[in-house]
């Protein structure tokens, strides 16, 4: 079976005895104390879980690689909320879990369920995980409250005890969770050994260059955890990278083919008729708009930066910007002028949607999550996605074991390259980073690791998290958001589309939303903030604080 069905089950008890004997147990639902009895009871209760894993969204419009609208997490005018999913969906699970771990140790069969309890266990680490890289320190609760629990209403536990609460948990989790080829075929996509430790790893660089930024004491020893983590992914030899489409292989990676491969780690699975992936019918549609900052972060074939190489075509045309890349951009950007099944419509159709006179808009359009399921891009057919949101791959514990390599050391050796960013490089058939590279042509190492993150996992939701925790945001994240440059270049003579969807190109207005260069500015800077004594953490609801008077806003909010 490819997919875990998550269903909520509403179970009628029927129960006989004694008419005399007055019988309390409700006749229409399974109560705390009827449950939890068998194994089937305890891995039903351990689905439930499954749904606090994201799904696919447009995370990175809250940073600068892409643009939908103006949101207010990107240019910070955001204000407090009396209440916030970001909040409350996590505490709720970490709930379940509690449950879950307690009546794993009383039942008779505890041996039998542990796995689930492991499983609870990292569900428990994920959801505090969602709470800790919005709001730092938060309320630590391990134990099943109810309403006259003093932990209710207790105070926040610092960012350290919050992050080494979290370790803890995963580390416990992979001591009684499988392998992953040791899941049975109906379990394929449950959490596994590599999970936890691959989201252990994601933990402690996350926290390891935090503090490294902020001058925390922990932060190398954050940084060895994150280092070894990773180390233990690699060497379990249960993952490798996607190859299976060669040359194109990171292109359908994100699609259907991508789906079981053997660099998923964790993934939120999908099935067709039973729970189907809305959001990549629209992605397109609905504009998730890589930046001009994301398209000239890809290399040129040669390795080298647009600013340095001399392969780097230049802007004049409409497809001169993707000559010599990285073939990652062309996989995750639409070449304009390419024929492809566009979202939305059964067949495909040239030269739609770059017209930059889309609002909003940058010019550029997504490729990556593009299905070439004709049917499955059928207007209103959205349901009939069933490809996965891949939330930790493979790819990832490489990038997490070259960064915390060298912010741990300030240096990383070729060999460490080359089991790290080379593999991914070597797919796509881009030269290798090595320290020779990187010294003939005046770069700089941090730079192209970050880098190699950047346009490895763009449009995945990592950029936003990063900037925090490299502390640079107060730098990026006030510039304007720039897309294709139009004015100078055949965009000002961009070809018809026959039929209703006739161009509405107007010059003029265009030319006053492009800066001095002639590149579009889909929002200035001058409406976009960020306050470093402010703005890297995100300010706890405004119900939770009246409600809960010991709880301590953020800095500044």
């Amino acid at each position: 079976m490819k997919h875990i069905i998550l269903k909520s089950v509403v179970v009628a008890i029927l129960l006989s005895g004694c008419a005399k004997d007055l019988d309390l147990t409700p006749k229409d639902t399974i109560s705390d104390a009827s449950f939890w009895k068998t194994v089937t009871d305890f891995k039903m209760g351990a689905n439930n879980l499954y749904y606090s894993l994201e799904g696919l969204g447009f995370g990175d419009t809250e940073s600068d690689i892409a643009f939908n609208t103006s949101n207010s997490i990107s240019n910070g005018t955001y204000q407090p909320g009396e209440t916030s999913g970001d909040w409350n969906s996590p505490y709720a699970y970490i709930r379940r879990c509690c449950n879950i771990i307690s009546k794993a140790k009383t039942v008779e069969i505890a041996e039998d369920v542990k796995v689930y309890a492991a499983e609870a266990k990292f569900f428990r680490a994920y959801n505090y995980w969602r709470l800790l890289r919005l709001y730092g320190g938060v309320p630590l609760i391990t134990e099943v409250l109810d309403l006259d629990s003093e932990a209710l209403y207790g105070s926040r536990a610092s960012r350290k005890e919050i992050v080494d609460f979290i370790l803890q948990d995963l580390t416990e989790a992979a001591t009684d969770l499988p392998v992953s080829t040791a899941l049975v075929a109906a379990d394929k996509g449950r959490i596994t050994k590599g999970a936890a430790d691959a989201l252990k790893a994601r933990v402690a660089l996350f926290e390891g260059t935090w503090g490294k930024y902020r001058s925390d004491a922990n932060a190398n020893g954050y940084l060895d955890i994150a280092i070894a983590a990773s180390q233990s992914v690699i060497t379990s030899a249960q993952y490798s990278l996607f190859t299976g489409k060669g040359a194109n292989s990171y292109r359908y990676l994100f699609i259907e083919e991508g789906d079981d491969s053997k660099e998923i780690i964790l993934d939120r699975r999908y099935q067709k008729d039973i729970e189907g992936q809305v959001y990549p019918a629209l992605i397109q549609r609905l504009g998730y708009l890589p930046t001009k900052k994301l398209a000239d972060m890809y290399l040129c074939n040669d390795g080298i930066p647009i600013t340095n190489s001399t392969l780097f075509k230049g802007y004049g045309t409409t497809t001169s910007e993707f000559q010599n890349r990285d073939p990652r951009m062309a996989m995750t950007i639409i070449i304009p002028g390419t024929s492809v099944g566009v979202v939305g419509y059964p067949t495909p159709i040239p030269n739609w949607p770059f017209y930059p006179q889309r609002v909003p808009n940058t010019g550029y359009t997504i490729y990556k999550y593009a299905s070439e399921n004709v049917y499955a891009n059928t207007q209103g057919e959205s349901p009939n996605f069933n490809f996965d949101n891949h939330i930790i791959r493979y790819a990832e514990v490489l990038l997490i074991y070259a960064e915390a390599t060298f912010e741990k050391n300030g240096s990383i050796s070729d060999a460490d390259l080359d089991k790290s960013i080379n593999l991914i490089r070597q797919r796509v058939n881009m030269p290798l980073l090595t320290n020779a590279s990187v010294s003939s042509n005046g770069l700089d190492m941090k730079t192209e690791i970050r880098r190699e993150r950047t346009v490895e996992l763009a449009l995945e939701n990592f950029r936003y998290d990063d900037l925090r925790r490299w502390k640079t945001a107060e730098i990026e994240m006030i510039q304007d958001i720039r897309g294709i440059k139009i004015v100078g270049t055949t965009w000002t003579d961009p070809v018809l589309i026959s039929g209703s969807n006739k161009n509405p190109y107007k010059k003029a207005s265009w030319q006053s939303k492009t800066d001095a260069e002639g590149f579009i500015v889909a929002e200035s800077s001058t409406g976009r903030f960020f306050n470093p004594e402010k703005h890297y953490l995100r300010p706890l609801p405004t119900k939770e604080i009246l409600i809960k008077p010991k709880l301590e806003q953020n800095p500044n909010w």
